[in-house]
């Protein structure tokens, strides 16, 4: 049976689940269910700075983008912080790792972006035991309008030094969480080093709006007539959170950074794509808010599955393996072609996919042949989009196939070797490379 447990940062935690600074996370009766319930680990709900806590709103604090069949997609959340104050969040966490002192506790923080500020917290935390912290340099709503969460996080400059304050004034392992309401999510992550951060965890909440109520014009959540914008997370975020993961795991500056990865995991396979790329945990929270604690058993059940399916011993065994398969767009081969296939056995005829090829892509797959009512498709003009395939409702009805010999489409030869666009006729900036190989002066189209 697979051995799941990780050390992440030298932090042993017996999964690699664990449950992101959130809601969930916010107090002690809380964790200890998480625990019991199987999650390697939890990241406390940020605390802040000693003094009167922070004020949450007293009304709805969620917004919510839902499928056809109600099920979430996306959570828009504009609650704060921790309203407990800090003595209370201090106590239970110590009290949390003497009774799990096998699980990973990392805490949470933010405050001003001052010196002094971090270095009292920090002295604070250390006496906990917990096991490492957290830098919440992501939350887009409340915070950052006091110039702390995003704010902080969208400047790489200040996350260097605080990170660096950090590592000056505390042993605990530092991970710097990061905002992905940011143009290029590299520069933050590449400044966390800089500054001696031990990892980075990502992504935070995305700024957002999910809804404007048609009645009372003010968007939602509402708070007495008015809304604000809040922090977008679940399933919905997960493409790009693995986006901004690929790219700090592939980037030169960063390579080998320990990533914490974050963004509507919701499965076992979510999660083992987040490793596939590199992470060596992963944390949650949208499941659970939706789906509860025990969420975590169908993850921890899923993955141990595939790695025994697969012959992986360990998580390290697959951590990072689709890395070097995450390439930029200029080197993908030109020269492999594939056509759509449909299953006539598995086709319902219900046709999605000739009005979405013949409405928005290639005119490429049949309605009728011989006066009946069919779906095929045409290799003359299908350019292997694939779009009819994610299209269909009917699991693997349609796939798409490498193709040999002469392309119908093009009358030119089809999967002959590999060319990319660095050396293509058509590119004005096109330049020889022994990497990859040149196309023939006719190959142009």
């Amino acid at each position: 049976m697979a051995d799941l447990s990780t050390s992440f940062l030298g932090i042993s935690s017996p999964n690699p689940f664990w449950l992101a600074s959130a809601p969930p996370t916010d107090k002690q009766y809380n964790v200890e269910r998480a625990f019991r319930a199987g999650w390697g680990g939890v990241v406390w709900k940020t605390l802040g700075e000693a003094g009167p806590p922070v004020v949450n709103v007293n009304g709805p604090r969620y917004g919510a983008i839902h499928g056809g069949d109600r099920r979430l997609l996306g959570l828009n959340n504009i609650e704060l912080i921790t309203d407990r104050d800090l003595d209370t969040n201090l106590r239970e966490i110590e009290a949390v790792k003497k009774a799990w002192p096998d699980r990973a506790m990392i805490v949470s923080l933010m405050v001003p972006c001052e010196e002094d500020a971090w270095k009292a917290i920090l002295k604070r935390v250390e006496t906990t035991g917990c096991d490492g912290v957290e830098l919440n340099f992501g939350c887009p709503h409340g915070m950052s309008e006091r110039g702390m969460g995003s704010a902080v996080g969208q400047v790489p400059e200040y996350i260097e030094m605080v990170a660096r304050w950090c590592k000056q004034h505390s042993a605990l392992p530092v991970i710097v969480k990061l905002t992905p309401n940011i143009t290029d999510i590299r520069q933050p992550a590449e400044a966390a080093r800089r500054g001696g951060a031990d990892a980075v965890s990502l992504i935070n909440t995305i700024n957002s709006i999910t809804a404007v109520d048609l009645d009372s014009f003010a968007p939602e959540p509402t708070i007495d007539g008015k809304g604000s914008h809040g922090g977008y997370c679940g399933p919905a975020v997960k493409p790009i959170a693995l986006s901004m993961v690929s790219e700090i795991a592939r980037n030169p500056a960063t390579q080998g950074l320990p990533i914490s990865g974050i963004g509507g995991v919701t499965t076992w396979r979510d999660a083992a794509e987040f490793i596939a790329l590199g992470c060596g945990t992963v944390q949650v929270c949208t499941a659970a808010m939706t789906y509860g604690f025990h969420v975590v058993q169908e993850m921890i059940t899923g993955l141990s599955n595939y790695m025994d399916e697969k012959g992986f011993s360990s998580i390290e065994a697959f951590r990072g393996r689709a890395v070097p398969n995450v390439t930029d767009w200029q080197h993908l081969n030109l020269r492999y072609v594939t056509k759509a296939r449909i299953d006539q056995d598995l086709c319902i005829k219900c046709g999605r996919c000739h009005i979405a090829c013949e409405d928005t892509s290639h005119q490429a797959i049949t309605r009728q042949v011989d006066g009946r009512r069919h779906f095929e498709v045409i290799d003359a003009e299908c350019v292997g989009c694939n779009l009819c395939v994610n299209v269909c409702p009917v699991e693997d009805c349609i796939t798409m196939e490498a193709i040999s010999g002469i392309d119908p489409r093009t009358g030119k030869p089809a999967n002959d070797g590999y060319a990319n666009w660095t050396t293509h006729p058509n590119n004005p900036s096109a330049r020889p490379t022994e990497h990859a190989l040149q196309f023939a002066p006719d190959a142009a189209e």
